[in-house]
């Protein structure tokens, strides 16, 4: 297949390319001119350079393929306006749909979050579990999916989304710090440490993306892709100071003032575009639960993740190890 991609600088959309090309597709990338693109051109990807205001660039991404990927998003970093979010995540999406539409693409995925979600006050949350984004990343990515299907109902677009859980793998820097701080002895949860996280390993998470680009079930749907399971704050702690030779302090930190300073932070910050050094949704990391069922991905796709929680912490580690980060 010819695919095109976005957002294949960044951690995840780097995997899919080599999983792409790996079982002989094309790909054909968006680039903004800041990304580093060194190892794409070495594999042979066809880089189209620009963003997803550029409506002219989206053109030349989308000419010819088969498919897409939209993986590209900004992420939750505070140093940027709501009206940013909004741009990139549902008026870039929109564009990239109308473009796709117009080419008559045989499939679209689109990546969304379970952060759509926002806490999991009665889990584990399925598909149908109500959306409740908790700030303007899971809101703006809750917006540009609802778009995504109604591209598909009003305009026949076939449309798979995927929602993936926290990603870990190797060299995955989200949680570089998490990591750094228990192997090094400095990490006490925040708040109760009962809050439920769901991590995925990017292996898994790629060959769920692959299944939704493949499967005929895929089209109209939204799919969660997350690990085989979920885990108390506390409880993934304790796995990472065993992957890690760390340890855990033996008290917790409140939560609330640090949730307070957050909000100072950004108060101060986000209006001069300057990143905060502490945000909300840091907080939210340990206070919010994630924590979801797998089972209408498995039953409608056969996805099944293989890499539980203790290998793939593991696997990170090792991968922080070799690189000289921890």
């Amino acid at each position: 297949m010819r695919i095109a991609l976005t957002g294949a600088s960044g951690y995840t959309g780097g995997r899919l390319v080599s999983a792409l090309l790996a079982r002989g597709d094309a790909v054909a990338a968006l680039v903004r001119p800041a990304s580093t693109t060194d190892a794409l051109k070495a594999s042979g990807v066809r880089l189209v350079a620009g963003d997803l205001s550029d409506a002219a660039a989206i053109a030349a991404l989308v000419d010819g393929a088969d498919a897409v990927v939209h993986v590209a998003a900004v992420y939750r970093t505070a140093g940027h306006p709501d009206s940013y979010y909004r741009e990139v995540n549902v008026s870039g999406t929109e564009r990239l749909l109308e473009a796709a539409a117009r080419v008559g693409v045989r499939r679209f995925v689109h990546t969304s979050t379970v952060g759509v979600h926002g806490h999991v006050a009665h889990p584990p949350a399925d598909e149908t579990t109500p959306m409740a984004p908790g700030d303007v990343y899971q809101a703006t990515k809750a917006e540009a999916e609802r778009l995504a299907l109604e591209f598909h109902g009003r305009r026949g677009l076939p449309v798979a989304v995927v929602r993936p859980a926290g990603i870990i793998g190797p060299r995955e820097t989200r949680h570089l710090k998490l990591f750094r701080a228990i192997a090094r002895g400095h990490y006490a949860v925040v708040g109760s440490g009962a809050a439920f996280y769901h991590p995925v390993y990017v292996d898994d998470l790629v060959r769920g993306f692959l299944l939704a680009l493949e499967r005929p079930e895929a089209v109209g749907e939204a799919f969660i892709l997350a690990g085989p399971g979920y885990v108390s704050q506390n409880e993934l702690a304790a796995v990472i100071a065993r992957a890690t030779g760390g340890r855990v302090l033996p008290f917790h930190v409140p939560a609330w003032p640090l949730q307070l300073a957050g909000a100072l932070c950004e108060a101060a910050c986000v209006p001069f575009g300057i990143e905060p050094p502490l945000h909300r949704r840091r907080v939210d990391f340990w206070t919010k639960s994630r924590a979801f069922t797998i089972e209408k991905a498995h039953r409608l796709l056969g996805y099944a993740p293989v890499v539980g929680l203790e290998e793939g912490i593991a696997r990170t580690a090792a991968s922080y190890r070799e690189a000289g980060w921890l």
